[in-house]
């Protein structure tokens, strides 16, 4: 019979990590997914690596990483299940690893190496995965189970979990299903929006920058005013479009439609002092002089619009210098938009923590669970929304009953 202790829907890094732990806690664990393949988003990320935690995430303190409209939800789970947890298991599988950058842990070899050990996890507790198998509809019986209406027929079961992810990346088969399920059992959703995305510009004013793409540099990026600034020390790309890397990705997720963004393209470099002394010192090209500071191309992108700059140091006005300087250290632009869903790694908003536990991920709904993207809690770039759907499935399967074979 279809009959089973939980239902899983979404066969992701949330989805799958769940089914494991819960089966074998002893569940009988179904996992449903409309793709023919499962955990996509985990293939892709990284590069194909697999950016799969950050050992910097402080358990006392974890919702610093998150963006979230009640920031302490996410505390509980990510307390109790910690990026250390993680690694264990990661090294008891004996998937070679490495640190990048500021606590990020790629592994050594492929992406494919994390969801090989997530389809283990199942296996070894007798999961069975539906692949290719869409849900057509979820009913709340008078007996309190649910009855799933999917392609290969009907499944009961007492609990529902939801881990179908956000609107990211449709081309790899992100839908708002899961947000739909919410609606219909009336769980409120806090708007959604493209999150961790390249901005964009247009128009005239970025046209002395479009030649800039491919170039990327270090730089400390900000958005936001007092209280609600925030600001990132990382690399920046120029696109043909406009701006992205880590940087951008990072501030993005913070930066609200028709306001700024400001960067110092040299954060390194006290442009005023080393400017006025090569002023002094040198009877180059200012241009020259500037491309010993920042990057060749930035320097003829930003001296190529002012006529006052294309001179030897010694004949450049003080103003004029003053002003390239602010201009470079403090400069200020607002993007006309974001390259979308498309392009963004995750998703902002989602079901609104307000109707969800934060001890085991349940709805207001009783037997209706939700984990991973598609709650409203969005990690900073860096393995922080892959060790939210770590812990936020490891809450969840932990707080599943077990119901043992449903009988009519």
């Amino acid at each position: 019979m279809n009959q089973w202790d939980a239902v899983i829907v979404g066969a992701g890094a949330a989805g799958l990590f769940c089914a494991g732990v819960a089966s074998q806690r002893g569940l009988k664990v179904l996992v449903i997914d409309h793709s023919r393949v499962v955990a996509e988003k985990v293939r892709i990320s990284g590069g194909g690596r697999c950016n799969f935690t950050n050992k910097n995430l402080d358990p006392s303190a974890p919702q610093k990483h998150f963006i979230s409209q009640n920031p302490h939800f996410c505390r509980s789970a990510l307390s109790r299940y910690t990026p250390q947890d993680f690694i264990a298991l990661v090294q008891k599988h004996g998937i070679a690893f490495h640190e990048k950058h500021k606590g990020q842990l790629f592994c050594d070899h492929s992406a494919e190496d994390i969801i090989r050990m997530l389809l283990a996890e199942c296996e070894a507790g007798g999961v069975t995965l539906r692949t290719d198998c869409s849900v057509s509809a979820v009913r709340h019986l008078e007996d309190g189970r649910y009855a799933l209406n999917t392609a290969q027929g009907e499944v009961l079961t007492r609990s529902v979990v939801v881990a179908t992810g956000g609107l990211s990346i449709p081309k790899i088969g992100a839908t708002g299903w899961g947000y739909e399920v919410a609606t219909q059992f009336g769980l409120r959703l806090v708007e959604c929006r493209p999150g961790l995305v390249p901005l964009t510009f247009d128009g005239e004013g970025w046209a002395p920058y479009a030649q800039l793409a491919g170039l990327a540099l270090p730089v400390g990026i900000a958005t936001g005013e007092k209280k609600s600034r925030m600001h990132f020390d990382e690399d920046l790309l120029f696109t043909h479009r406009g701006l992205s890397g880590p940087g951008v990705l990072q501030i993005s997720s913070y930066w609200q439609d028709g306001t700024p963004i400001r960067l110092n393209l040299a954060p390194e470099v006290d442009l005023p002092a080393r400017l006025q002394e090569a002023k002094l010192r040198s009877r180059k090209l200012l241009g020259n002089e500037l491309a010993t500071l920042v990057p060749a191309r930035l320097a003829e992108a930003w001296v190529g619009q002012n006529p006052a700059l294309q001179r030897p140091c010694p004949d450049v006005p003080d103003k004029a210098l003053t002003q390239l300087a602010e201009a470079l250290s403090n400069w200020s632009l607002t993007p006309t938009g974001s390259e979308g869903y498309k392009k963004a790694e995750v998703t902002l908003g989602g079901v609104d923590t307000r109707d969800l536990s934060s001890q085991t991920m349940e709805s207001r709904q009783p037997g209706l669970y939700f984990i991973g993207e598609v709650i409203d809690v969005t990690g900073w770039l860096g393995g922080y929304n892959f060790q939210w759907a770590w812990a936020s499935a490891h809450a969840c399967a932990q707080a599943l009953p077990s119901q043992g074979d449903i009988r009519n």
